[in-house]
Formats: C-alpha cells, sequence, structure tokens
C-alpha cells in the first residue's frame, strides 16, 4: 500500500491528545497534535492540565482509536497509575494507548522506564523529543495491524 492509502486510513483514525495530570507542558503537545493532524489523523486535543479522565471521557465522546498522553514535569508514573483500567471500565478495552514524554525525574535506563509504562497498559512509550515522524510511522505500523488483525 502506497502512501496515499494510508493517508486515507489515516482520516478514519481519531486520537485524543493532552497533557495528563499538574503539568502544564503544553508545547511538545501542540507540536504532536498539529504534525498529527498534518499527517491526516482527526484529533482531539484536550491540552495541559488533562485529568485521566478526561482523556477516557474524550475518548468515549468521539469514539476515539488511540489516546496519546504527554508528561513532561517527570509525574507521568503517578498521574497513569490505573489508566488502563479506567479504560477497561469504560468499555474501551481494545483503544491503543500511547505515552511520551520526559516520563520519569532524573536520568533512568529507557528500556527500563518503557517497560514501566507497559507494565501500566501503554501500548508505547515514547522518549522525550521523539520525532513527529517517528510518531507518524508508528501509528501506521500500529493501525495497519489492527486492520490486518
Amino acid at each position: 500500500m502506497g502512501t496515499g492509502g494510508q493517508n486515507s486510513n489515516r482520516a478514519e483514525i481519531t486520537l485524543v491528545t493532552g497533557v495528563i495530570g499538574a503539568d502544564t507542558h503544553i508545547v511538545g503537545n501542540r507540536i504532536l497534535s498539529m504534525a498529527l493532524e498534518e499527517a491526516g489523523f482527526k484529533v482531539v486535543a484536550l491540552g495541559a492540565l488533562t485529568p485521566a479522565d478526561e482523556f477516557i471521557k474524550a475518548a468515549i465522546e468521539t469514539a476515539a482509536d488511540g489516546i496519546m498522553v504527554s508528561s513532561l514535569y517527570g509525574q507521568g508514573e503517578l498521574d497513569c497509575r490505573g489508566f488502563r483500567d479506567m479504560c477497561v471500565e469504560a468499555g474501551l478495552q481494545d483503544i491503543l494507548l500511547y505515552i511520551g514524554g520526559n516520563l520519569v525525574v532524573g536520568k533512568q535506563d529507557w528500556a527500563e522506564v518503557e517497560a514501566r509504562y507497559r507494565d501500566l497498559g501503554f501500548d508505547r512509550a515514547f522518549p522525550n523529543a521523539t520525532r513527529t515522524e517517528d510518531v507518524v510511522a508508528v501509528l501506521d505500523e500500529d493501525f495497519a495491524a489492527r486492520r490486518q488483525g
């Protein structure tokens, strides 16, 4: 399938984006949201200071296919505890969950950080400074796998 096919499929995919918890760092999330829209995805941008339940409400209201959580103040682990369970309880057991940003305080081994977020129920975790085109490529891969599965 060529790029045109991917772009037309992207238009059928709705993603909820936002910055979780008490985090006010919105710039990276805005850049990501704009890049996702430019790539052809439908984006529901919640902005900064978004409680976990607001992501889930927005996903239900918009029949979203994925939730993309940003956290840049290092407290993402606390903010995201139980997030997958909340999704399941709300009937969103099949939704794809992504998280990215500065997910921990201090320098820690990325493989360990990623494993902790996967244990929290996230399908993928992205380190700080991940390029938007890399995120788009991963989304294309994940949603193509969904269509085939």
